[in-house]
């Protein structure tokens, strides 16, 4: 198998031609590579910074820091029933949830980067490992959520995508106020 094209970002361009494993997974990846790029090379008051003529308190580092959170909730909490990683340790009131959302306030921005790409690289290891068990795994449930749910890879795959497709707009905005980058 080839390696990936990118594009001018060192995005990897989705596969044309792939099964529909491979072509989720790809565009997965692109979404990834989109956060990464519109968050490369920020320090902490660049992950920090907000729409000044909005009352929101989004910041690139706080995305970072929910993907981080939403790859170890839907991977490897969601799809293998493992408990979250100790930086997401759970609370009965949600504010891990929360926290996800708050914490690149005070942490380095290495850290904020190191744990995004740590829960990706678990994440990848889990649709690896699913993904390696045949052609059905993508439709095959698995128990979700302590039990509460069944999930498929595919929707596993499908609402990762939708999430930093999502997330990855207000990246745009946020990124180009902090340094004045633009593009898609």
């Amino acid at each position: 198998m080839s390696e990936p094209r990118t594009d001018d970002q060192g995005r990897p361009e989705p596969p044309l031609t792939a099964d529909e494993a491979g072509t989720l997974v790809g565009f997965l990846e692109f979404q990834r590579a989109t956060l990464e790029w519109k968050t490369r090379g920020l320090e902490e008051e660049g992950l920090r910074r907000r729409l000044d003529a909005h009352p929101s308190r989004l910041t690139l580092g706080g995305l970072l820091s929910h993907l981080a959170w939403v790859e170890d909730f839907y991977f490897s909490a969601g799809a293998t029933g493992s408990p979250m990683p100790e930086e997401w340790q759970r609370s009965e009131d949600g504010s891990d949830y929360l926290r996800a959302w708050t914490s690149a306030d005070t942490l380095p921005a290495a850290e904020v980067h190191g744990r995004w790409e740590r829960a990706v690289a678990r994440s990848r290891s889990v649709v690896e490992n699913l993904v390696g068990r045949g052609p059905e795994a993508l439709g095959r449930t698995y128990p979700a959520w302590d039990g509460q749910a069944q999930v498929t890879l595919r929707w596993l795959l499908t609402h990762m995508v939708e999430e930093y497709a999502r997330h990855n707009g207000h990246a745009d905005l946020l990124r180009e106020l902090v340094d004045g980058q633009t593009g898609e």
